[in-house]
């Protein structure tokens, strides 16, 4: 090994570890970034980033460029997949003034080209093709080979390298756990969308297993859509499950609104959705997960994001608190692990709470229509 051994190597160059390496630096930590790809790049579309997020990209000094390329919604809104018939709201314009943080709206793409810019001027070391294989703990630093046989080295690994991370096996021996549901999604021109929400809200459409979320995407030039629903093909069995022939079926009883909204939601690619279990297990030794390593969650809070850029923030603080490396990573884990469970697990609930059907359905309807906007109990404890 060759190179200067840096504070912090990171594994995973998306979100949560571009973000992790850049809180880093910016509280004096030398950092490497490993990146299994090619390219620095995020796939997918639309991210909502919640005020406990901004607040973090506020101080790295990163609010002014996401305002420029996103777009801050008046409101976050459910309605009746069924009906079309707004069932409660949220308005977001008053925030800051809660919570210390807008609630932004873009695109993924946007945000990470944000970070790499940033990262790149905080003199953060980028590398790409770097695969991690063999992760080795000596006691005084980590070690990792990679698959192209490069060897890297850090003071301390946080792998921030998703869902299926290569270095959760060494701390948890679990397996990602299915929901049955599937995920289309994508942003196109905004023209391209006949039937469209209010271009300054974001707008989920519920209904007995299926949802439908719309909203604008950079300046409102591009809009945004994700179609979910739960697979019957899953349900029984079969290998290839969640085409888009499940796709029209499932929103076929919707109103027109949502109907007509499925039609221009991209067809050729889909993500089955997967969380796993929550753990207390994130850090041995100098080893530390965050971001979906730690914690996938399913979407319905839209916090994966938003809680990776919580963990960039906690465990950066921890590190350059002075402590001894794995002390330090002890003491974020104790911090993080309980709020990220309780949002795990908040999610789950979420879901069964907008895909119910029948009088259950109804019960839930009769409750929202009866809540006051200005209510903050729900989210109060997430954004706060």
């Amino acid at each position: 090994m060759t190179q200067t051994v840096p504070d912090v190597l990171v594994v995973g160059g998306g979100i949560g570890g571009l973000t992790t390496a850049l809180c880093a630096a910016r509280r004096g930590l030398s950092v490497r970034v490993l990146e299994q790809a090619a390219t620095y790049g995020e796939i997918g579309a639309g991210i909502q980033l919640a005020p406990n997020a901004t607040r973090v990209l506020g101080r790295l000094g990163l609010l002014d460029r996401l305002r420029d390329v996103g777009v801050l919604p008046r409101r976050l809104v459910l309605a009746h997949a069924g009906t079309g018939r707004e069932l409660t709201h949220l308005p977001l314009t008053d925030l800051p003034r809660r919570y210390g943080g807008p609630y932004v709206v873009l695109h993924r793409s946007d945000l990470l080209a944000a970070l790499l810019d940033a990262c790149r001027a905080a003199g953060v070391a980028l590398e790409t093709g770097a695969r991690a294989g063999e992760v080795t703990d000596t006691g005084g630093r980590v070690e990792v080979r990679c698959t192209d046989g490069r060897e890297f080295a850090g003071g301390v690994l946080l792998a921030a390298d998703g869902l299926h991370s290569r270095i959760r096996p060494l701390l948890v021996a679990d397996e990602p756990v299915c929901s049955g549901y599937v995920a289309y999604r994508g942003a196109v021109p905004l023209e391209r969308v006949a039937h469209r929400s209010d271009l300054d809200d974001v707008v989920v459409f519920v209904g007995p297993g299926r949802h439908l979320v719309q909203y604008p995407l950079r300046a409102r030039t591009l809009y945004n859509q994700v179609a979910v629903f739960r697979s019957p093909g899953f349900a029984r069995g079969e290998a290839d499950w969640g085409g888009p022939d499940e796709l029209d079926a499932a929103f076929a009883g919707s109103c027109e609104h949502v109907r007509g909204a499925i039609t221009a939601v991209g067809r050729d690619a889909r993500w089955p959705m997967y969380d796993r279990p929550p753990t207390e297990h994130w850090v041995t030794g100098r080893i530390g997960l965050l971001g979906d390593a730690a914690h996938p969650m399913l979407q319905y809070l839209a916090q994966g994001a938003c809680q990776a850029v919580e963990d960039a923030d906690a465990v950066t603080d921890a590190l350059a608190s002075g402590a001894p490396a794995a002390e330090a990573l002890r003491r974020y884990a104790e911090r993080r692990a309980p709020r990220a469970a309780r949002v795990q697990t908040t999610a789950r609930r979420w879901g069964e709470l907008w895909h119910l059907d029948g009088a259950e359905a109804g019960a839930r309807d009769a409750l929202l229509l009866g809540r006051d906007p200005d209510d903050h109990d729900h989210v109060g404890w997430l954004y706060g």
